[in-house]
């Protein structure tokens, strides 16, 4: 199917018609790719239907030494298929020019008589005997390429038609350098018709696609292929192919996709044609392929080695060859021509004019990324500015959010610092810094690398720290090798002063908390600050980091009384500043200390004031933030917006894990603990099934899930099973804490459940001991709420009453919606149940929770019911009769406003979105006091 070609095959078949008054010359020239050869088989299949006679030939570079090579062509099939006698007289005709069409021996005179006045005579003679009666079409494509015999025939031929009824139809390709011989000239100017097709359109372009892929393309398939192709059929049909060949459809989310093919045919296509370019031509387009976008025509030239006016000249040859869009900007019309540049280069050439590229941007002041992007490819250059640049260009990758390229020009900065010494070992430890945000592995190694080439124990010790994530990440047993063993040689920091004491702090910090899960160590922490005093020093941040560690290791261990904990954790937050910041610092810590002890306050006014700072400073925020703002709201109980950004952290911590996995995990797995929400349960324990729990937090919340997911599916013995398994471990590792682990609520329910009453409420005194001893409010009242709900009669009421209590001191409102649930319960009907319940259910609307929400975890025997007013119940079953607001107003005697204010109330305490879903559950709703 040849596209929008019809006014070339028009002119073709005019001339044909008058070819009785003397033959015509026409000539097809374009750019490569163009579809010169394909309009010539166009013609020759039309004329092939017509009584018209079609003499074809194709040269080619690497028969241009066989002489008379497109002459045999063009007649050797006609001969072949006439009658014997037909062909002898054509061959008589023919006289002195017989050998040339067949296998007779050239004269005694060799090739240069072979082309004599007495053989282009003959030849022409032949052709007026071939074509005796019949039109002749006589089709030469790509004659650049004929042999000098055959284009000294076609010259003199294209002189001589008159008296012939013959077209001639020659094609010849823009731009390349044998298309100036004076032959082919000669035959140019004979021509009384030079035709160029042009570039195919967009609606050209969509035929394409349809016949290629068999269906119709999207709109912004079709332009961007058209864009990308610049309407040449060679780039397109290739494209096109190579599109289909990879499984893509026309569609709009593969445009990118087929956009960036670069097909391996048209490379080496592209690579053929440049192969035979004069030498400043490929010099040009090897300046143009090795500086890529940052190229502009100085800069190409100076490459390139080119004067202006060498340059301009060459710069026209790419053009005219249909390389570069505009012979004005030395920009590639496609990728794939860059790729055939760089196939016709030696290894050795690409490499010098790498470098060359390298030295001539670093002279013109160009950015440092432009002049690293050559380095990076040449082997160790020796250039005294090398290192300096690529330092330079890999803060520049960073600042742009693209660490691997940094990490790239590192490495290829230490090619040329050989060295064994100590700015080596500064651009080992400025190269682990980068690779810690996607290899970490790789940053330990260069760290160890680093750390015997510094000078001072102090310096191998601020390098070991580089060597790690944060303080709340993970580190590998080979990273806390190596703090240990830099520790060994510092003095403790009580005797150190300045950045040492410094180093000697956060050092300290980091080997605390890696120990955080093992007994010992976790009580040696908590020893260490109790030796700290009633205020320890935080005016620098290496103490407050410190001192952030030594309360996380009192939290877990549940040593020191939640009040305490709390106070510190506030002078903490009061002298740190809320800047953007604050990625690897120990602030997660400080957040989860007061979140377990009740006092998540401090926390959100902290984070509320930081965030002016982050949107000043451009980004968004981090993983961590996520999870410390979800572990905040959660511990309010707002279930919804905790979700919402537990979920962030969760997707957030997917492109760092190791420093900020288990924290996000933690926090996501409390939000579906805290909501009972099983769908996001499902979510996180898939997530997690494809990499290793990271650290004994994840580990836990992981499987406070998984008893959760046993629980809903019937499998209480099993449940029951994974929690006290939880817990032993959660003892074995000296983690006591009673808010933040909550793995007896569960056991508690779940024996319960089983029948086990004894076991129920041995674990309720254990609960109920631990909350005191820690002294929470939230734990406390929890814990009272599970004894109570085990206990009978007025000791449990009393229980219960005591649990709402105490509640109404703690940040948690849905733990105190749960208890005055349960206290309502108990109560049964009245005045004070009613009260108790509708409180509840407005609290459990605030926090986000559903009231007919059943869960594990210790709820034991609440009711399924809810309050509304008589008001809301009547509007609700109008609406449910299928009247719209403004109808139920006229009904009611009041204004639509009113309406939708007892419609929101509704939604508001029954923990629902909307009308449908008001509609659905209005059978279920019980009015308090019947």
């Amino acid at each position: 199917m040849l596209l929008e070609r019809e006014s070339e095959l028009d002119l073709v078949r005019e001339a044909l018609r008058g070819c009785r008054a003397g033959g015509t010359v026409l000539l097809v020239a374009g750019p490569l790719g163009a579809g010169r050869s394909a309009l010539l088989t166009e013609l020759a299949n039309r004329a092939a239907d017509q009584d018209v006679c079609v003499l074809r030939a194709n040269a080619a570079p690497m028969e241009r030494d066989f002489a008379f090579g497109v002459v045999r062509q063009l007649f050797e099939n006609r001969l072949a298929v006439a009658p014997a006698r037909t062909r002898e007289r054509w061959l008589h005709d023919a006289g002195a020019a017989r050998h040339v069409v067949t296998d007779d021996v050239l004269p005694a005179g060799g090739a240069s008589d072979a082309a004599s006045d007495a053989v282009l005579h003959g030849l022409r003679a032949l052709l007026a005997a071939v074509g005796a009666g019949v039109p002749l079409l006589v089709l030469v494509d790509d004659l650049q390429w004929a042999d000098r015999e055959s284009l000294r025939w076609l010259a003199h031929l294209a002189r001589r038609l008159r008296g012939l009824r013959a077209v001639l139809v020659c094609t010849l390709r823009d731009g390349d350098p044998a298309a100036t011989d004076p032959l082919v000239r000669e035959v140019e100017s004979a021509a009384q018709h030079v035709l160029r097709p042009g570039p195919l359109s967009p609606a050209a372009v969509g035929q394409l696609v349809h016949r290629q892929f068999g269906e119709p393309g999207d709109a912004e398939f079709t332009r961007a292929c058209h864009r990308t192709g610049s309407g040449n059929p060679l780039l397109l049909t290739s494209v096109l192919r190579g599109a289909a060949e990879a499984g893509l459809r026309p569609t709009a989310e593969h445009v990118d996709a087929a956009c960036a093919l670069r097909p391996a045919q048209l490379r080496d296509r592209l690579a053929s044609c440049l192969r035979g370019q004069p030498q400043p031509v490929r010099d040009l387009a090897a300046a143009m392929a090795t500086l890529g976008a940052q190229s502009d025509r100085v800069l190409v030239a100076a490459l390139a080695g080119l004067d202006p006016s060498g340059f301009a000249a060459a710069l026209r040859v790419l053009h005219r060859l249909g390389l570069v869009a505009d012979e004005n900007a030395p920009r590639f019309v496609h990728p794939v021509v860059q790729d055939a540049v760089e196939s016709v280069l030696t290894l050795a050439e690409r490499t010098g004019r790498q470098e060359s590229a390298a030295s001539l941007l670093y002279r013109n002041g160009r950015p440092a990324e432009q002049v690293a992007a050559q380095l990076v490819a040449v082997p160790a250059a020796g250039h005294p500015w090398a290192v300096p640049v690529l330092r330079a260009a890999a803060q520049s990758a960073l600042q742009r959010g693209a660490p691997e390229t940094a990490a790239r020009y590192l490495l290829r900065a230490l090619l040329d610092s050989a060295e064994q010494n100590e700015d080596r070992a500064r651009l080992l430890i400025e190269l682990a810094a980068v690779e810690h945000m996607f290899d970490p592995a790789a940053a330990e190694r260069h760290i160890a690398q680093a750390i015997p080439l510094l000078p001072t124990a102090t310096d191998r010790a601020a390098a070991a720290l580089r060597g790690v994530p944060g303080v709340v990440g993970a580190t590998t047993p080979a990273a806390v090798a190596v703090l240990r063993q830099t520790a060994g040689g510092l003095d403790a920091p009580d005797r150190l002063e300045g950045s040492a004491r410094a180093v000697a702090l956060r050092l300290e910090a980091r080997l605390r908390h890696c120990g955080r899960e093992e007994g010992a160590e976790l009580a040696a922490a908590v020893e260490r600050l109790r030796g700290l005093g009633e205020e320890p020093a935080i005016c620098s941040g290496p103490e407050r980091e410190l001192l952030a560690v030594l309360l996380d290791a009192a939290t877990l261990a549940r040593s020191l009384p939640a009040g305490e904990v709390a106070r510190q954790a506030q002078r903490i937050l009061e002298r740190e500043p809320a800047t953007a910041g604050c990625a690897n610092s120990a602030l997660p810590l400080v957040m989860c200390a007061l979140v377990g002890a009740d006092s998540p306050g401090a926390a959100q006014a902290w984070l509320a004031a930081r965030e002016p700072a982050r949107q000043r400073a451009g980004g968004g925020a981090d993983a961590l933030d996520h999870a410390e703002r979800a572990l905040v709201l959660l511990a309010r109980g707002r279930l919804g917006p905790a979700r919402e950004h537990g979920e962030r952290a969760f997707e957030v911590a997917a492109s760092d894990w190791q420093r900020s996995g288990a924290l996000a995990t933690a926090a996501l797995a409390a939000v579906a603990l805290e909501g009972r929400d099983g769908v996001l349960t499902e979510r996180v324990l898939a997530e997690a099934a494809r990499r290793p729990p990271v650290g004994l937090l994840e580990t836990v919340m992981l499987r406070l899930l998984q008893v959760s997911v046993y629980t809903r599916h019937g499998h209480r013995a099993r449940a029951l099973d994974a929690a006290l398994a939880c817990g032993r471990e959660l003892e074995a590792a000296g983690w006591r804490n009673p808010v933040l682990f909550p793995w007896r609520p569960w056991a508690i329910s779940l024996s319960h459940q089983l029948g086990d009453s004894h076991a129920a409420r041995a674990l309720a005194e254990q609960e109920l001991g631990e909350a005191v001893a820690w002294g929470a409010p939230v734990g406390v009242g929890r814990a009272l709420r599970l004894k109570g709900g085990l206990q009978d009669g007025s000791a449990g009421t009393d229980l219960l009453r005591e649990a709402v209590a105490v509640l109404r001191g703690s940040a948690n409102e849905l733990e105190l919606a749960r208890a005055l649930r349960c206290l309502g319960s108990r109560l049964g009907q009245g005045a004070e149940a009613c009260a108790v319940l509708r409180e509840a259910v407005e609290l459990s609307a605030v926090c986000g929770a559903p009231w007919s929400g059943q869960g594990g975890g210790g709820q034991v025997g609440f009711p399924h019911q809810v309050v509304l007013t008589p008001t809301e119940r009547r509007v609700g079953a109008l609406v449910g009769g299928g009247l719209t607001n403004h109808e139920v107003a006229e009904a009611l005697g009041v204004t639509s406003r009113a309406v939708e204010k007892h419609l929101t109330n509704s939604y508001r305490k029954l923990g629902i979105s909307g009308r449908r879903e008001l509609v659905a559950i209005l059978g279920e709703v019980q009015p308090a006091g019947r």
